[in-house]
């Protein structure tokens, strides 16, 4: 290795890179694509460290890093080539790592140090960016939310996650409350609620005669946190509501992030003007997490709980426990729990006994086809009887296609037996909607991300 000799050309060519992005108002997407630490060079290469592959394939896809090496260019006269090491790094502003005193305090605000801050009493303390372990399903939406967090109200704004249950969602949005309540020392009007509860609170502000009260309150907020907008479905007063909110925030520029179950498209009962709205953003599919992140948050977990187990137990539960962050975490507390109860080290023989019930779970076990079509129809808001029915209206004939699908993969029914359960179909129909289904949820995220929803809710009322 050399001794850094192109280090300060490199410096200098993301100073003007900068410069150039904040001068056409682009700061906040400098510092979420431009996320590169120099780590040395050698030749006409520079190594640079990046948090992910997902970071670093769509750094070079969107042209970031082929901006670094024209200034570079620019700067010397010298094509350099960037190669690139993996190392979690946290999105930083420049300005503020000169200054001593905001580096101080913003590393005080990562770590909950800050004692004198009142938290916010509708977030968990837990829920930080800190506790959040980013991986290739997930690095965008967190990266993402790291800028709304260091920038609210501006480039990132609002924000939308959506996916499955036990993804992250939650952690993230709560994450953001979480940092912009701590930087600004509690002096901001931040709400987190879930749709549910709001309905609630919109309900009783409607028998009390004090809607004027709810107004003021969620009209008035700098920053908005709203769990599950999916609940909205169908309760055109609360949507009225939601979509003044929304104005009020978006016009005095205040922080707005939302969850959902799935993509805004999929909602049924929602006015145009306010799926709009929540479309206006940036909309990000949260997937269930890769082998490599699951073992990672399994160590993150282990580490905050201040515990270990032997490497095949987390290796074990890692491979067999897929769905989602939530399983895994029940899984882990499921071993450390028996581990404590009985004073013993835990061996991967009895972690795998423990674990019978989790993984047949994980996978399936006794589904009916009942529960199946039930699910599927209430998803793509037809009748059970029209699912199971002739008809080939792309409307009817796709959720069929898709509920043959799931009951292909959770249950050990046969292609003549499942037909049976769809008006007598033969086994070759049946066959050819497995594979229409097959082919399609590999070029499409949405229906995957939408098939999997509706696959751990049937396993969940299994």
């Amino acid at each position: 290795m050399s001794d850094n000799n192109y280090k300060e050309i490199w410096t200098e060519a993301l100073k003007q890179l900068r410069n150039q992005y904040k001068e056409s108002g682009r700061e906040t997407e400098f510092n979420l694509w431009f996320n590169l630490e120099y780590l040395s060079d050698e030749g006409n290469s520079i190594t640079a460290a990046v948090a992910s592959d997902f970071m670093r394939s769509q750094m070079i896809e969107k042209g970031y890093i082929q901006n670094i090496k024209d200034k570079i260019k620019e700067i010397s006269g010298i094509d350099i080539d960037i190669k690139f090491t993996i190392k979690n790094i946290i999105p930083s502003n420049e300005e503020e790592e000169k200054s001593p005193k905001k580096n101080e305090k913003n590393n005080l605000l990562e770590k909950n140090v800050e004692e004198e801050i009142k938290k916010h009493p509708d977030l968990k303390d837990e829920y930080t960016f800190d506790t959040f372990v980013p991986g290739d399903n997930n690095m965008y939406a967190y990266q993402a939310s790291m800028a709304a967090s260091k920038d609210p109200g501006k480039a990132y704004n609002p924000i939308l996650l959506y996916g499955g249950s036990g993804l992250g969602k939650t952690h993230l949005m709560q994450s953001i409350g979480n940092y912009i309540y701590s930087s600004k020392k509690g002096k901001v009007k931040l709400a987190y609620i879930n749709t549910e509860s709001l309905l609630n609170e919109f309900t009783g502000s409607l028998n009390s005669k004090t809607t004027q009260k709810f107004k003021n309150k969620y009209r008035n907020l700098d920053v908005f946190l709203l769990d599950d907008i999916y609940f909205l479905e169908g309760k055109e007063g609360l949507q009225n509501e939601v979509f003044y909110i929304f104005d009020a925030l978006y016009q005095k520029h205040g922080q707005m992030v939302f969850t959902c179950d799935r993509p805004i498209s999929e909602l049924k009962g929602i006015t145009e003007r306010l799926r709009t709205r929540f479309s206006t953003g940036i909309c990000i599919d949260m997937q269930p997490p890769n082998y490599e992140t699951r073992k990672a948050i399994l160590l993150k977990k282990l580490s905050l709980m201040n515990r270990t187990l032997k490497d095949e137990i987390i290796d074990f539960i890692a491979a067999n426990i897929e769905s989602d962050v939530r399983d895994l975490e029940g899984a882990l507390k499921k071993v450390v729990g028996y581990s404590d109860f009985m004073n013993n080290e835990l061996t991967i023989d009895v972690a795998k006994q423990l674990l019978q019930e989790n993984i047949s779970s994980n996978f399936g076990g006794n589904i009916s086809i009942d529960t199946i079509q039930k699910i599927v129809s209430d998803y793509y808001g037809i009748s059970v009887s029209e699912l199971k029915s002739k008809k080939q209206s792309k409307k009817i004939a796709f959720p069929r296609h898709v509920a043959i699908y799931i009951a292909r993969k959770l249950t050990e029914m046969s292609f003549t037996e499942i037909g049976s359960e769809f008006g007598g179909k033969d086994h070759s129909t049946i066959m050819s909607s497995c594979k229409k289904i097959e082919d399609l949820i590999k070029i499409d995220a949405t229906l995957d991300n939408a098939i999997k929803i509706m696959m751990k809710e049937i396993k969940n009322k299994k």
